[in-house]
């Protein structure tokens, strides 16, 4: 009898132990593919509808711009991985007080876990490079004591504190290995890896192809931009071959961290994709185009590889963006991003459907199932084996 009851004893413990293994944290990332849920917009559907349609369409990676509690409430228990923004006008704020930045953790992170899957902080966007130096001085500042709230919390190994910077860090892109960073944004990137390689963050790049055609469309091939077959570029100093641009920024990217004495740090995608409208100066932005790019996209990142200099490393992407946004200022191409419009039809075909008006409200999070079943099956084969 009593060998009997220590058996059951072990079986759940064991079961307990490989429960606690399969549901440890993911880190901010699962996969390859993730998406932008920006809200500048006054008529696009409800988080709630939003969380039906993401599930639809199986995207489990999402990244807003700010913390707020409408979409964190929605997000609860749905099992997708959000990564919340704290904007750049909080920035100096949160740099000189280190009690603010513990307030807002906890406001805004700490009180919606573990329902709610945050699993990073982006630390402003794209501040260095943007030409105000007040704002790129208080950076490093900003996500040391929001990170440091989040270690008092006991949260540093669930919640990845990251920012995400633009194409103008960067000087002398093309080709890939010429890539360094501009001298003014030196003095605050280094400090600023430092710290991410300390905490085994990643650098994160918002990077688009669209961009970059449109500002020298008769030096560069749109097919090259669009991931269509072209002869690509050849780089010397790599002897590495580049039959697309996205591929060449992050390598360029890699070659400026290599530069500045952070070859191992990872490059992660927060942004890239294409404008299906725009206006006269942006004839590439158009539906067929967008489509394109964003089709030929997901087909790249469901192939799990890395790029020419990385190829171990596998990319990862979040697309920008979810909606077309009718708010936002700018060029009409600014409007034009989203993969769905905002009544939650398709803005092209990619592989995705539109929102169904009669899918359930409630949808159980497949992978948390799996979790459970993988963790029951390994621990009734343990206790079969210990009979």
């Amino acid at each position: 009898m009593r060998s009997s009851k220590l058996l059951l004893l072990k079986f759940f413990f064991v079961f307990f132990i490989l429960t606690s293994i399969v549901f440890q944290v993911d880190g901010a990332f699962v996969g390859t593919y993730g998406i932008n849920y920006g809200r500048i917009a006054d008529n696009i559907p409800s988080p709630d509808k939003v969380v039906l349609l993401l599930k639809q369409a199986k995207i489990r990676n999402v990244r807003i711009y700010d913390a707020d509690h409408t979409v964190l409430e929605a997000f609860s228990g749905t099992g997708l991985d959000l990564v919340v923004g704290l904007p750049n006008g909080f920035l100096k704020e949160m740099s000189s007080n280190a009690d603010h930045a513990f307030s807002w953790v906890k406001e805004n992170v700490q009180s919606f876990l573990p329902k709610t899957r945050i699993r990073g902080i982006a630390i402003g966007n794209e501040v260095l490079g943007g030409g105000d130096s007040e704002l790129a001085g208080a950076l490093l500042g900003a996500a040391k004591n929001v990170y440091n709230a989040l270690k008092k919390m006991n949260l540093e190994d669930t919640v990845q504190i990251t920012t995400a910077h633009s194409q103008a860090v960067f000087s002398d892109s093309y080709p890939p290995s010429s890539c360094v960073f501009t001298e003014n944004v030196v003095q605050f990137m280094k400090p600023l890896l430092e710290f991410f390689q300390q905490i085994g963050s990643p650098f994160c790049l918002n990077a688009y192809p669209f961009l970059a055609y449109t500002y020298n469309p008769k030096e560069i091939d749109i097919n090259y931009a669009l991931f269509k077959p072209t002869e690509g570029i050849y780089d010397p100093k790599t002897d590495l071959h580049y039959d697309n641009m996205l591929d060449a920024q992050i390598d360029a990217a890699y070659m400026a961290l290599q530069d500045a004495g952070f070859k191992k740090m990872e490059v992660m995608i927060t942004e890239t994709g294409w404008a299906s409208k725009g206006d006269s100066d942006e004839p590439a932005a158009t539906p067929e185009n967008a489509r394109t790019y964003n089709y030929n996209l997901r087909k790249r990142l469901a192939k799990k590889k890395g790029t020419p200099l990385r190829p171990k490393t596998m990319l990862k992407a979040y697309i920008f963006a979810l909606f077309n946004e009718n708010s936002k200022p700018g060029k009409s191409s600014e409007t034009h991003f989203g993969l769905f419009k905002p009544d939650g039809t398709i803005s092209y075909d990619i592989g995705f459907n539109s929102l169904k008006s009669d899918a359930p409200k409630s949808l159980i999070s497949s992978s948390k199932a799996a979790r459970y079943y993988v963790a029951l099956i390994i621990s009734v084969s343990v206790f079969l084996l210990m009979i």
